[in-house]
């Protein structure tokens, strides 16, 4: 449930600050506008600035535009896709960050705390370190004095668990990859059936009945392939950081083994 909670959080973030920007980038038209007509006051009349050909947009306003074309329909799917999956993808990246541990110090202070300490020492600097290497560590002094046998299945037992946590949720970025060029694909098709209708409608192939209707259908596909295109690169960084953390995990477990095998044979 906390995770839930902190997914919609980043969304609320996501979306407050596509708001604001939207709101400062207004203000800072707006006041550009009256500096231009302030400073040409003086010169000209307001008549003669008036027919003056329009500038060009900037990119943020040119894809604001063009998203507005696409229509609510589609394209309002298409940017919650994104928003979801940004939610997830940053959430996700929070939590690998904080998976993150430095392997060689915690067995080094592992095996310290054993030698001076004993198991329970040694499980305290487990419980002093964040990450779920640490957490494997644990569980397997944990069965340390059972045997070295019972340790190592509650490691790769527990490697297990771990593994899922970090893989929790990568699913429903995949599966938002997917659905925003396919939603895409269809405001497409349901466009071009639409401008054919017209056609069909007007009895006459005239470009300027259907180019509009044509061109509104292509922007859904545009849109859907830019979020894919972006998701996708949050998700390829996930998998190769969880991929990392596993390696970690594995080449952590081999030494926890050696570690405890070698503090059974002094005792």
């Amino acid at each position: 449930m906390k995770r839930f909670f902190s997914i919609l959080a980043v969304a609320a973030l996501v979306i407050t600050a596509s708001i604001n920007a939207n709101a400062s980038n207004q203000a800072s038209e707006m006041l550009e506008n009256v500096q231009t007509i302030t400073s040409t006051s003086s010169t000209t009349s307001l008549q003669d600035e008036l027919p003056e050909a329009p500038e060009s947009l900037g990119f943020h306003q040119e894809l604001k535009k063009r998203f507005i074309e696409g229509g609510p329909a589609f394209m309002g799917i298409v940017l919650l896709c994104l928003i979801l999956g940004l939610a997830i993808a940053i959430e996700r990246i929070i939590y690998l960050n904080l998976s993150t541990t430095n392997t060689k110090k915690l067995a080094q202070g592992v095996e310290e705390a054993l030698q001076s300490g004993g198991i329970e020492a040694a499980k305290e600097v487990c419980r002093d370190t964040k990450g779920p290497v640490a957490s494997i560590y644990y569980q397997g002094l944990d069965r340390a004095d059972e045997s070295v046998e019972a340790a190592e299945k509650a490691v790769i037992a527990y490697g297990g668990v771990q593994m899922g946590q970090l893989e929790k949720n990568v699913s429903w970025i995949s599966l938002f990859i997917a659905l925003a060029p396919m939603l895409g694909f269809m405001g497409t098709v349901i466009g071009m059936i639409i401008a054919f209708d017209r056609i069909e409608a007007a009895g006459d192939m005239q470009p300027s009945l259907v180019a509009g209707g044509i061109k509104v259908a292509l922007l859904t596909t545009v849109f859907g392939l830019i979020v894919a295109i972006i998701l996708q690169i949050f998700y390829n960084y996930i998998i190769a950081k969880i991929d990392r953390i596993v390696n970690d995990m594995e080449d952590a477990s081999i030494t926890l083994i050696d570690i405890l095998v070698a503090h059974k044979n002094k005792r």
